[in-house]
């Protein structure tokens, strides 16, 4: 069997898959990075996107994330996430539902605070529902 390492993805409510994995992929901010056994240390902040993670040479399981951080180490990957979607909850009707729901946020908001937090909410939402119709 081909080294692998320990991916922990954790959301705020619960640890939501702690496997041993060939590779992970995940959306940093400054770009998508492949994690393998033996990487690097790094740490990063997470963009709205995918984690992708591979067994036997391909994609097991899809999560989109709305932001978080990764912390690398030779032997682990851990991911901590605002929020982690499985791709089988990727839906029409549930992307098309976060987005009116994130429109209203931004509609609503009075405060530069509010404003920017729910463009960030609304940014993602978008992604989302561009991820759902591609997956679909």
């Amino acid at each position: 069997m081909a080294d692998t390492l320990k991916l922990e993805l954790v959301s705020p409510e619960r640890l939501l898959l702690s496997e041993q994995v060939e590779m992970v992929l995940v959306p940093g901010t400054e770009g998508v990075f492949g994690v393998l056994p033996q990487h690097a240390p790094t740490l990063s902040t997470l963009k709205p996107g995918f984690v992708e993670v591979y067994q036997a040479g391909a994609v097991k399981e899809r999560f989109f994330v709305t932001g978080g951080f990764a912390e690398v180490t030779p032997t682990t990957c851990t991911v901590l996430v605002d929020e982690a979607i499985p791709q089988s909850n990727l839906t029409t009707a549930y992307t098309a539902e976060r987005l009116a729901k994130a429109k209203a946020r931004l509609d609503q908001a009075t405060t530069d605070d509010e404003r920017a937090k729910a463009q960030a909410g609304f940014a993602a939402a978008e992604l989302l529902s561009q991820a759902s119709t591609t997956v679909h």
